[in-house]
C-alpha cells in the first residue's frame, strides 16, 4: 500500500515565544570533512556541539525511517519511536492514514504515550489528563472551565510531522513540509531497495515486536559501515565465518575475496554487495524456497546476482538493512557517544511458516543483539569511541581513501558504483552530512 499523508506543521508565531539569538549556535564544518581527499576530522564523532547541530540540521530535515506499514493494520494501531532524539508516535487514523505526532503533551510536555506499541482510541497524558485523538487533536481537558475564553482546544493539539510517505512498505517521515518527495530522496537507491523489498508480489511484513539494544559509539559509525564497509568482514567476522562454514575453517578464498560493487549517491545513500551468478541466501530453507528464475523476471539479472542476497545498505542518515537475513534497523542517536539500535525482521508475505521461521532464527543468530556478527560490530564501534575524547586522538585525521576516484557508471546498475572494497559510499555519506550541517534548515528561516 502506497500512501502520502500531509499534515499541518506546528504553528509559527501563534502560541509560541521568541527566544534570544545564540541559543542554537551553528558553525561551519567544511574543514572537518574532505570527501574529495578522503579525510575526516575525528571530532565529528565525539563533539557535543556537533551532535547538537546534527539534531537541528540533519534529523530535523531528513527523511527518517519510522516503521513498516504492516505494523498498522487497523485504526488506532500505534508505534512509538524517535526522530533523532524527538519522541514521536505513528498511528493509523480512522481514514486509514498514518499520522506521526510529537509524543509531548502541549500542557507540561510529558509523554502522552508510554507503551511501545498497541491499539488505542486516544492518547491521554497521565499528568493532568489532557487527551488527544488519532489525528493529534486535543479532545478533552479536565476542568476546562477554569480557562478563559481565549483558550481554544484546536490551537493546542499535538505537534504533527508534516510529511509521512512510504516506499515498498517502509514508512518515513520528515519535519520539513517542503522537503523533496521521499522517492526523489531515495533516487537510484530504490533499485537496490527493490532487490530486497520487492521480491514477493504479495509484499512484505515484519515479525511482531522490535529488538532493541544500546551500544557505546556514535550513530554515524554504524550508518557508514552499513553504507560502505565490506572491508571489515574477513577480519572482524573471521571467527563467525569459521563457525558458519561447512568445514569449520571459514569460507574458501574465492568466496572470502569475492568481487562486487558499491553504490552511493549525492543524497548520502549507499549499498555494497558481492556480484556472482550463484549468489544465494545463507539459510538453506530460504535458499530452497526462492525461485531465482522467477526473480530474474520480476526484478533483473543484475539485481539477482547482486543486491538480492548478500550485501549491506544505508538510507541516509540512519536507516540500514541486510537483505540476506531480512534485517532492517535504525541507529537512534542517544548523545555523541551512544546509540540505541532498533531492529526488525522483514519477511515476504508468501513465505510458508517453516521458511519464515528459518529466516527469523537466522537473523537472530547472526544480527540479533547477541548475534555472532552483531557482537563483532558493536565491539568495533565501542572501541572506536572509547578513546574518542583524548586530545591527540581528536586531533588525528582519519583515512577514508580506499577506492578514491573509482566510482563510475556501469551498465545494468543505476547511478555510480565503485568496487566492493571502497570507502566511496562513506565519503558520499559525509559529503551529504557536511552539506546539511552547513545549510540553514526550514526552522531557521522563521527566526
Amino acid at each position: 500500500m502506497e500512501y502520502i499523508v500531509s499534515c499541518a506543521q506546528a504553528p509559527r508565531g501563534k502560541n509560541t515565544i521568541t527566544r534570544p539569538e545564540g541559543l542554537d549556535t551553528n558553525f561551519d564544518v567544511s574543514g572537518m570533512v574532505d570527501p574529495d581527499g578522503g579525510l575526516i576530522d575525528r571530532r565529528i564523532f565525539s563533539d557535543p556541539l556537533i551532535y547538537a547541530q546534527e539534531q537541528r540540521r540533519i534529523f530535523a530535515r531528513s527523511w527518517l525511517f519510522i516503521a513498516h506499514d504492516s505494523q498498522f493494520e487497523k485504526a488506532g494501531d500505534f508505534f512509538q519511536t524517535y526522530m533523532g532524539e524527538d519522541p514521536v508516535i505513528a498511528v493509523r487514523n480512522k481514514k486509514g492514514e498514518i499520522n506521526v505526532v510529537l509524543n509531548s503533551c502541549r500542557h507540561r510536555g510529558a509523554r502522552v504515550c508510554r507503551a511501545d506499541l498497541g491499539r488505542t482510541k486516544n492518547f491521554t497524558c497521565t499528568y493532568h489528563g489532557w487527551a488527544y485523538d488519532l489525528d493529534g487533536e486535543l479532545v478533552s481537558v479536565p476542568n476546562e472551565t477554569y480557562y478563559d475564553e481565549s483558550f481554544k482546544r484546536e490551537e493546542w493539539g499535538l505537534v504533527r510531522v508534516p510529511r509521512v510517505e512510504s516506499y515498498k512498505g517502509l514508512v518515513f517521515a520528515n519535519w520539513d513540509e517542503n522537503a523533496e518527495p521521499l522517492e526523489d530522496a531515495l533516487g537510484d537507491m530504490r533499485w537496490y531497495i527493490d532487490a530486497f523489498m520487492d521480491r514477493d508480489p504479495a509484499g512484505t511484513y515484519v515479525v511482531e515486536g522490535v529488538t532493541k539494544w544500546v551500544l557505546e559509539g556514535n550513530w554515524k559509525l554504524a550508518a557508514e559501515q552499513f553504507a560502505t564497509d565490506w572491508y571489515h568482514v574477513t577480519m572482524s567476522h573471521a571467527s563467525a565465518l569459521m563457525i558458519l562454514s561447512p568445514t569449520g575453517k571459514g569460507p574458501k578464498k574465492e568466496i572470502a575475496e569475492r568481487k562486487g560493487l558499491q553504490f552511493s549517491d549525492a543524497h548520502g545513500n549507499g549499498a555494497g554487495f558481492p556480484v556472482h551468478p550463484r549468489n544465494r541466501f545463507d539459510a538453506q530453507p530460504v535458499h530452497e524456497y526462492y525461485d531465482y528464475d522467477f526473480l530474474r523476471e520480476r526484478l533483473s539479472e543484475e539485481q539477482v546476482t547482486g543486491p538480492l542476497t548478500n550485501g549491506h545498505a544505508t538510507v541516509f542518515p540512519n536507516f540500514s538493512y541486510l537483505p540476506v537475513n531480512g534485517s532492517i534497523r535504525v541507529w537512534h542517536p542517544k548523545g555523541p557517544n551512544k546509540m540505541e539500535v532498533w531492529a526488525w525482521t522483514v519477511l515476504d508475505r508468501s513465505m510458508p511458516e517453516d521458511v519464515a521461521r528459518a529466516q527469523r532464527l537466522y537473523n537472530l543468530r547472526t544480527f540479533g543483539p547477541s548475534g555472532v556478527f552483531e557482537q563483532d560490530d558493536g565491539e568495533n564501534w565501542s572501541e572506536c569511541q572509547a578513546n574518542a575524547h583524548a586530545f591527540m586522538v581528536q586531533n588525528t585525521t582519519l583515512n577514508y581513501q580506499m577506492g578514491l576516484g573509482s566510482a563510475t557508471e556501469r551498465e545494468g546498475y543505476p547511478g555510480k558504483t565503485s568496487e566492493l572494497y571502497s570507502d566511496e559510499a562513506g565519503r558520499n555519506l559525509y559529503r551529504r552530512w557536511r552539506e546539511l550541517m552547513n545549510t540553514p534548515a526550514w526552522h531557521e528561516e522563521f527566526k
